[in-house]
């Protein structure tokens, strides 16, 4: 059928001049702008909302008595790599919870195979179900005090800024590149002035943040008080809510979620597992966690969807309108956003539906070059006395500045598990130049063995924690063998661990067994006395030196607040 043919026929199935495709019959509507819920037929033509407010009938018709009809959700920061399923599952994984649009940061893989991981997310996007966009990593590596597998420059990144999957530039975690005006910092700017922008700017106030925002930066998902997202929206930011496994700023920021600031807020996951997705939910929990947190209803619903297709340049959706892509959910109690149907771009999402994908293959099968490690690859020299620590916030990325005191014995430092400290260490593994970056931690209440994951945000070495430096290299060199992954080593044996082969941050399984085998792995580390609900994501943002306070990398301790590395 051609364009003009598709048209002419929308117009008549509009008109109610033959029946619509497909038909949702006696449905509540509600509407996202005056929270007014109409029952009401909504018609579909292809892939277009082609009729509401009045009576159709369908060639495949859904009875929508007892069900309420809300747009498609939107998340609009997120990276499929941390979900730890290639993209194809996390559509299958999520689409059913009501997202039918997902805007990616593909940096975890383009930090690892650069341009091919790139090439690896368009291939997917266009096969899957929901609607994935990609926003085109910026910042690889993030910073000059870590090694990674690949960097992109801005003539790497603009063959793809045409894509029809790509949205524009994603999240400038260089604040501090920006305001310096670094060369090649402009250089990747100056390209999508006229585009998108995300942003990332974690504690970004003042002339700072003005500097950053006239760079042409328009969101950021890194806003943690109530405080903070007030000034950068009074700037003229669109804050993005996040919600994930480990980033939990919904409750801290939900009080700024109201009828004034609802269509210049969104939400984000940025990221969330299978293992959180069964237990709680995606898009939906934030929905009616919100809601159930006294935010208005119809607001929390403007957030997750027309504000965000408007915050992103998505004019096609967000709303059940006429003309508009049928990109529609129908729950059963829209407080309990209890998701029952999804359609997207006017198809019933089921089984056979996501059975029409074509199979992309994977890539970065062979991307784990780390050298096996010994115990004595662990220890941290040095004389008994007060230490800079990496201080873990459970459920938040930013880490505190500790001055602890560690043990010493024939001129090691040593872990202290009664005073919950434990050695951090991440060893290179993209075989560029063997660093081991050593350092101290407190918040995992390890009492024993250690946790190594190869996911280490942004450049992906292998980090472990752990108070024994023989189970440290046992869970190392594991995941050495594995290709990447997750290990949990005590009393020198593996004692869980999940493999994570493509580029060593995704599984190559279906969704549901990563779920499963989920729930050993954190049985594990609860054994070793680890007292954090998610503590493998927990591990892999110890090496983000984009996120203050401390940090570390395959160089050695990293003071984010300064913005360079600093002497244990």
């Amino acid at each position: 059928m051609t364009e003009r043919e598709a048209l002419k026929r929308a117009i008549g199935q509009g008109r109610g001049e033959e029946p619509a495709d497909l038909v949702v019959k006696n449905v509540g509507v509600l509407d996202i702008l005056t929270g007014a819920v109409t029952r009401t037929d909504i018609a579909i033509s292809g892939d277009s909302i082609v009729g509401t407010y009045e009576t159709y009938s369908g060639r495949q018709e859904i009875d929508g008595s007892g069900l309420f009809a809300v747009p498609g959700f939107i998340d609009t920061h997120f990276h499929v790599e941390s979900s730890l399923i290639t993209p194809l599952e996390f559509d299958r994984c999520v689409l059913p919870h009501g997202v039918t649009t997902a805007i990616c940061d593909p940096h975890e893989i383009a930090n690892v195979l650069g341009v091919e991981g790139i090439r690896y997310f368009l291939e997917s996007a266009e096969e899957t179900i929901m609607d994935l966009r990609v926003q085109l990593s910026s910042c690889v590596p993030a910073t000059e005090f870590e090694t990674s597998g690949a960097t992109l420059l801005a003539a790497d990144l603009l063959p793809f800024r045409d894509h029809p999957k790509v949205i524009g530039l994603a999240e400038f975690m260089n604040f501090p590149g920006v305001l310096a005006c670094a060369p090649e910092v402009l250089d990747k700017l100056l390209p999508f002035q006229d585009g998108h922008i995300d942003g990332h700017a974690p504690l970004l106030r003042g002339l700072d943040l003005n500097g950053y925002l006239a760079a042409r930066i328009r969101t950021d998902h890194e806003t943690t008080t109530a405080d903070e997202a007030r000034e950068k929206l009074r700037k003229g930011m669109t804050i993005l809510i996040r919600e994930g496994s480990v980033s939990k700023d919904l409750h801290a920021l939900a009080k700024i979620l109201d009828a004034d600031t609802s269509s210049f807020l969104c939400l984000c996951t940025d990221d969330r597992n299978p293992l959180e997705i069964a237990e709680e939910g995606h898009l939906d929990y934030m929905i009616r966690t919100l809601i159930g947190l006294g935010r208005p209803l119809h607001h929390v619903y403007r957030a997750a969807t027309w504000s965000a297709a408007n915050a992103f340049g998505l004019r096609d959706r967000g709303m059940i309108a006429l003309g508009r892509r049928a990109d529609i959910v129908l729950v059963r109690d829209l407080a309990a956003c209890s998701v029952e149907t999804v359609i997207s771009a006017g198809r019933i999402v089921d089984d056979a539906l996501f059975a029409t994908r074509r199979t992309i293959a994977p890539v970065g099968l062979s991307s784990m070059k780390a050298r096996p490690v010994s115990a004595r690859d662990f220890v941290i020299p040095g004389g008994a006395g007060k230490v800079p620590v990496i201080g873990v916030v459970p459920g938040r990325i930013i880490t505190e500045r500790k001055m602890m005191a560690v043990p010493s014995s024939n001129s090691e430092r040593r872990a202290d598990p009664a005073a919950d400290i434990a050695k951090v260490v991440v060893v290179e593994r993209h075989g560029k130049n063997g660093n081991i970056g050593r350092a101290f931690v407190t918040g995992f209440g390890l009492q024993r063995g250690a946790i190594a994951s190869s996911v280490g945000h942004d450049s992906h070495n292998i980090c472990v924690v752990g108070v024994d430096d023989e189970d440290m290299a046992v869970a190392v060199n594991r995941l050495i063998e594995l290709g990447g992954g997750f290990a949990v080593a005590s009393g020198g044996t593996v004692r869980g661990e999940l493999a994570l082969p493509i580029a060593g941050l995704m599984s190559d399984q279906p969704f549901e067994i990563v779920h499963d085998r989920l729930l050993p792995l954190r049985e594990a580390a609860r054994d070793l006395g680890c007292t954090l609900k998610e503590p493998f994501l927990q591990v892999a943002f110890l090496p983000l030196p984009v996120i203050p306070r401390l940090k570390i990398t395959d160089r050695g301790l990293f003071d984010a607040d300064a913005f360079a590395l600093i002497d244990l």
